[in-house]
């Protein structure tokens, strides 16, 4: 079979390499859509994985083989999940942590979304893999494990009806974030952004403000509608300067959600009277646990995310490096790729 493999961030070669094999209690799936997400991207910007790797997690595909011990999926079965399983018995897990489980980055899917063929482990077939609803597109199906990843993060948090929400970064991540914010009758979600291009497509995921802040100040916008900040919010882009900027337009008793990842000059200086004085609270969420998945996909059934407008661009598998470099692109309206097989 054939597999987009990371040799550097300008070499990605789409390659044989060896097709799974599975053993009794295993499936194998055809893949026929693979998000690429913000992650992957940086890993391969960054190059900080080993040559040879196959990323993408974002995966929905055929099963095309179970093995004799597989009683709960069938031949032809449409299936999405995710690539973590938690041990569901140790000291985290038993806290609601399943995302800090030991065990938890121990499991995966093999080699990787962007591959033809996809083995799927025991602890998946038990506890993390998914039918796809009939009316739902493979397309569609793949943004389960994102927006089952914001369902996470947004529970990290006590949302009320009436909270104004910031949500910093308007890439798909900020935009889902968006839209499962309105649905939770928030008063207020504003997007902020360097982006123009990005933010222009906010007001379609549910933005009621959007808010460019190479131009403008937040402190401005807030001070301008005459109310004490933002009740959450939601650093949607892995940019740690945003953090010490998010805590001074929080509100007094708000919580910042630290969604993304800070992978570059991850050290800031915060005021920390706003702890004590303010009590507010700083929150970080990783990954997802296998309880949201299902919800994820009503999500998307439901309408709740718009994918006709998220899912901007659809390429071959064997695209993979053409696609990053098209999401370095700053005047293209790039949100969502998906790569199909």
């Amino acid at each position: 079979m054939k597999a987009s493999v990371f040799y550097g961030k300008d070499d990605i070669r789409f390659e044989e390499v060896q097709k799974p094999v599975i053993n009794d209690n295993e499936i194998l799936i055809k893949l026929k859509a693979c998000g690429l997400c913000g992650t992957d991207i940086h890993k391969v910007l960054e190059e900080s994985v080993s040559k040879g790797t196959v990323l993408g997690h974002e995966f929905a595909g055929e099963v095309v083989e179970t093995g004799k011990n597989v009683s709960s999926f069938s031949i032809g079965d449409r299936v999405t999940g995710g690539i973590h399983v938690p041990c569901f018995t140790c000291d985290q897990c038993s806290r609601g942590h399943y995302t800090l489980c030991p065990e938890f980055k121990k499991t995966n899917i093999h080699p990787g979304g962007f591959s033809e063929y996809i083995k799927i482990p025991v602890e998946h077939v038990r506890h993390l893999l998914y039918k796809i609803p009939e009316e739902l597109s493979y397309s569609e199906a793949s943004l389960a494990e994102p927006v089952a990843c914001c369902i996470h993060g947004q529970k990290a948090v006590n949302i009320h009806p009436g909270d104004r929400v910031l949500i910093m970064g308007a890439g798909p991540i900020g935009l889902i974030h968006a839209q499962l914010l309105k649905k939770q009758l928030v008063k207020e979600v504003v997007i902020t952004d360097v982006s123009d291009h990005r933010l222009n497509n906010a007001h379609a995921f549910g933005a009621d403000t959007i808010i460019n802040t190479a131009e403008n100040n937040l402190r401005d916008y807030i001070q301008e509608n005459g109310h004490p900040g933002f009740d959450i919010v939601i650093i949607a882009a892995g940019v740690s300067a945003l953090l010490p900027e998010a805590m001074n337009v929080l509100k007094r008793g708000g919580t910042v959600v630290c969604f993304s990842p800070f992978t570059i000059n991850p050290d800031v200086t915060i005021d920390a009277g706003m702890f004590f004085h303010d009590e507010k609270s700083i929150v970080g969420t990783y990954s997802v646990s296998p309880y949201e998945f299902e919800e994820a996909l009503l999500a998307i059934q439901n309408g709740v995310i718009n994918t006709e407008v998220l899912i901007t661009h659809e390429m071959p598998l064997s695209d993979l490096g053409e696609a990053i470099q098209l999401t370095q692109k700053k005047n293209e309206n790039v949100l969502k790729i998906v790569l199909k097989n």
